[in-house]
This record gives C-alpha cells, structure tokens and sequence, in this order.
C-alpha cells in the first residue's frame, strides 16, 4: 500500500500541476524514482530500465509506464487506475533494435500529447541524452523543455507524515551510529564494520523496519579521512588514525543522515582543536537558521566562527534532504553555501554536513535538522563529540 493517505498524493499533484501551468506544459515526464514515488507512491528498485510517470496538466491520474515485469509493484504500491498502469515488453530491454522510450512515445500520442510541451527532467541521474533523443526522433513535433527539479522544489517543504518518517528514520539511525562507534577497533576489517552498520540500517528498531538507504555507509578511516567519497576496504582499523562514519537511517525511503569522529588512540592536539572549533561552527550555523533566514546566513555563520580559528571550508556545509533512491539522499534543492538565497520556511529539512577533509586525515560532524517556527528540531540524539578509543 501507498505510504501516504490519497489527500496527500492530491494535494502533490495539485501543486506540480501549478507549476505545470506555470511554466505551459501539457504533461511532465517524471523519471527520476524519488518524484515517482512522490507523485504516486510507486516504490520499486526498478529504476535500472526506463520508466515514467506521466502526469497531464488536466486533472486526470498520472500514467505509469514501465517494464511488464514490474507493473505488478505499481498495483500493489500506488493507488493507479488499472487502465493507468502501462507496460512495455520485455524486449525493449537493453536492445540494440529498439528503445523503450519509444513505447513510452507512443503513450504520449495516443494521449494526443504528439504536438504538446511535455516537460522532462533533463538532468536527472537515470533520464540519459539517448533517452531525449529517442523521445524527440519519435515525436518530432512535439516540444521537451526542462522541467528539472520541478517537483524536487515541492518536496523541499515537507507534510507532518514525511517529518515523521524522518523522526523514525532518526530512531534508526541513532542505534546504526551506536553500532558504528562500537564497530570500530584496532584490528576489526572495515568491510565488517560496513556489515554490521548495513544490518543496523536494514534492521532498523523494534517498532519498525529501515530501509536500504540512498548511499552507502562513508567508513574513512586512515589517509582516506581526508577525502568525503571514498568506499570501505578490507583493511584493519590502525591505532592512532582517525575514522569518518557518514551514516543515514532510511525508512519509507526517507532519510536522516549524520556524520560522527572516532579516534583509536591518543588523538593529537590538532584534530582535538580541529573537533572543538566544528563543535562551536555547528552552534553557531544552528543559530542563524530560522523561519525568513536565508541558506546563506547559516553557511557564512560557520564560516566566521572557523575563519576566527584559521581554518577555511570552500565546499557547501549543508542540503536539503529527504525522499531518495540511490545514488544521493539530497532533494537537490536548497544548499547551505554562500550565494544561495533560498528563504527557510517551517518544515525544511537539512543535512547541515561539516566535514573537515585536511592534508591526510580529516574530521567530520553533522546532523539532520527541521525548520520550526522557532528555530530548528535536531532530528537525532547523538553525542556531538570527538570519539576516543585508547
């Protein structure tokens, strides 16, 4: 079943709809997997193949259209008319004669959408350029403009029920950190600490279950502290290096991320210095967001209070978070950096990520917070602090 009440898919559509009419579109051609579980609950790990949710400025239900093979998950998991539920064969699949963009074409003719402005999301991981330009050969006359985070602006702003699947996404994630800062010992491989925070996430709380989440665990231990991409090894945690854990608690595909220290060892006078000067920037950041406080604001908050310290951040300090299906958590909206002058309103939800990525080792802290009227909720309960293990 839909993980929503049907007012609240209504009430989704009936904005992106706005912004359709907006903007002159006829219909949307919504990809990317988060706006098709947005839009209409559809969940699936089917996002590997073409397929869309096709939502016409009319108010009529969407479309899916998809892989035969995976119609059974939109029945079960939207609340589609069978009659809106469409399905390509399975030899469009990775087929050197034929696309399954061009069934989908097809779809949009026989909805008298040949000659209209269809919107699509250009930049989207899984809309590729053969995707575009097989949607233009088979319906020449038709217009494809940018409708590039048209829903992912809406999503910014999240309902009570998303705030809550946030809350206990947090739940989660508070016993996946507990799991990680245990997890990392003098000896212990990181591919078997990764394991063990991977049956965290997955197994979530007595009350409910996690979810696979959008990215995998971020385990930098040693030199690769100082970078804020890497993957786990099989190597052994050493003594007197410092490890990065950049976690999340995924429920209903809804995130909340937070990034914690540890040392093993003595830790030197730097990354103690390091951890208090983040300890003090992530205050002062938390300070300056509010309702009418632009994203800018927090970012040059922190940026004054570590400057202080000598020390100089160029990435962005935060995003917006919430819904995703791999490879990122983030809504690609909002960002915590200078120049952004996205106003904060009451249910924003962020990553506010202060990652510290030196010459060799780094340090990391972070945390998921809502807007409030009056301020901000922290979404998890976790120590802020520089973990030692001697």
């Amino acid at each position: 079943m839909p993980a929503f009440p049907e007012a609240e898919y209504a009430d989704r559509l009936a904005k992106t709809r706005e912004e359709m009419e907006r903007r002159s579109l006829d219909a949307l051609l919504v990809t990317d997997p988060a706006n098709m579980y947005y839009l209409t609950g559809y969940d699936a790990w089917s996002f590997y193949v073409p397929q869309a949710v096709i939502v016409p400025r009319a108010e009529e239900p969407p479309i899916w259209v998809g892989r035969g093979m995976d119609a059974p998950s939109a029945v079960i998991t939207t609340r589609l008319p069978p009659e809106r539920i469409l399905t390509y064969a399975d030899d469009y699949v990775e087929s050197p004669t034929k696309h399954p963009m061009q069934h989908i074409a097809k779809v949009l003719a026989e909805n008298a959408w040949e000659r209209a402005r269809v919107g699509v999301e250009s930049d989207a991981y899984y809309f590729t350029a053969r995707q575009l330009q097989v949607l233009q050969e088979s319906l020449p006359e038709a217009e494809f403009p940018d409708a590039y985070l048209l829903v992912n602006w809406i999503r910014t702003v999240k309902s009570a029920l998303e705030i809550e699947y946030m809350r206990q996404a947090a739940r989660i994630l508070e016993r996946v950190m507990r799991v990680a800062v245990d997890a990392v010992n003098v000896g212990t491989r990181e591919c078997d600490a990764a394991a063990l925070i991977s049956q965290a996430q997955i197994s979530g709380t007595p009350d409910y279950g996690g979810d696979a989440p959008a990215a995998f665990p971020a385990i930098l231990s040693g030199e690769k502290a100082g970078t804020p991409h890497s993957s786990w090894s099989d190597a052994p945690f050493r003594t007197d290096t410092a490890t990065c854990l950049e976690l999340s608690g995924c429920r209903l595909r809804y995130h909340c991320a937070m990034s914690r220290t540890v040392y093993l060892g003595t830790p030197p006078d730097e990354i103690k210095r390091l951890a208090e000067v983040v300890r003090e920037g992530m205050s002062d950041a938390l300070a300056a967001v509010g309702p009418g406080r632009q994203c800018q604001e927090v970012e040059a908050a922190w940026r004054q209070t570590i400057g202080r310290a000598g020390y100089v951040k160029p990435s962005r300090i935060g995003y917006s978070i919430g819904v995703n299906y791999p490879p990122n958590w983030a809504d690609h909206t909002a960002s915590l950096r200078a120049g952004d002058t996205t106003e904060m309103v009451p249910d924003m939800t962020f990553h506010l990520m202060l990652g510290m990525w030196m010459d060799g080792w780094g340090y990391e802290a972070s945390e998921t917070f809502r807007v409030t009227e009056g301020g901000y909720e922290l979404f998890a309960d976790f120590p802020q602090k520089l973990f030692v293990k001697e």
